[in-house]
């Protein structure tokens, strides 16, 4: 949740600058992750993807990095601004999955080098657009 007050000014900074998620370069070094695929997730948010996305959702390896961060870049603000956090969890899991089913179907060196293009950009630009108009063909958001 945003402005957990567990988290530190710093730890907010790393937050915010997704600087967190760079020791997972380790984990592909070493073949466990690769730089672009679904975000690895705790057993509770794995529950709620479907069941039919929950049987192959990991057929690619966990990525640092993926279709489904860069749709839901500020998932935590989205979720913390909701009247029912757990409710809007509920409702984004479903359409995470399609969109990774999406990444699997449409997997490519294109779209990697476009995702990692479009994480860069994310960084720099928080307000990034162009997720959309570069994969056009992506699930439409049902919310």
């Amino acid at each position: 949740m945003r402005n957990d007050p567990r988290v530190t000014k710093f730890g907010r900074l790393l937050r915010m600058t997704k600087i967190n998620e760079l020791p997972q370069i380790f984990n592909v070094f070493r073949g466990d992750m690769s730089i672009v695929g679904p975000r690895p997730l705790m057993d509770v948010s794995f529950k709620l993807y479907p069941e039919h996305v929950q049987q192959v959702i990991y057929n690619c390896k966990p990525g640092i990095t993926g279709i489904g961060s860069l749709i839901f870049r500020d998932e935590e603000k989205i979720v913390s601004d909701a009247a029912n956090p757990q409710a809007m969890y509920a409702s984004i899991y479903p359409y995470k999955g399609a969109l990774e089913l999406w990444y699997q179907k449409n997997a490519s060196l294109y779209t990697d080098g476009m995702i990692i293009f479009l994480t860069a950009w994310s960084i720099l630009f928080p307000e990034n657009r162009l997720t959309h108009k570069i994969f056009k063909d992506l699930p439409p958001r049902p919310f």
